[in-house]
């Protein structure tokens, strides 16, 4: 049964940094595309940034220079370093795992809120 569990996230001033870790089970890792989705209140839910293998990576243009994704294939764990944290990177953050005719995962969800 393949699971993803997020954590890291939490309240932090405009400026500061958040480091998210993704943690997967139950699916071969490393042949997965992992990717870093975030939902804002009343927003639909945006694709953040996405790793493919081990350094093919692609960001939203508003965290381009700020937000890093990067990948562990020995500890089956994807990151989201996030800097100069904005009030507008507010929201639930989620980890997606995807593959090719293998379907997605979602994990639970992890909550960023950054205060002005």
């Amino acid at each position: 049964q393949a699971q993803l569990v997020e954590s890291g996230g939490g309240l932090v001033q405009a400026g500061g940094s958040l480091r998210l870790s993704c943690a997967a089970s139950g699916i071969l890792f490393r042949v997965y595309t992992m990717g870093w989705y975030r939902q804002a209140p009343g927003k639909q839910r945006e694709l953040v940034a996405s790793i493919i293998g081990g350094d093919r990576t692609n960001y939203v243009d508003s965290v381009k220079g700020r937000f890093t994704i990067s990948r562990d294939n020995v500890k089956n764990t994807v990151y989201l370093q996030m800097n100069s944290l904005k009030p507008e990177d507010t929201g639930v953050y989620y980890c997606n795992a995807e593959r090719q005719y293998y379907g997605h995962y979602w994990g639970q969800g992890t909550q960023v809120t950054v205060s002005s």
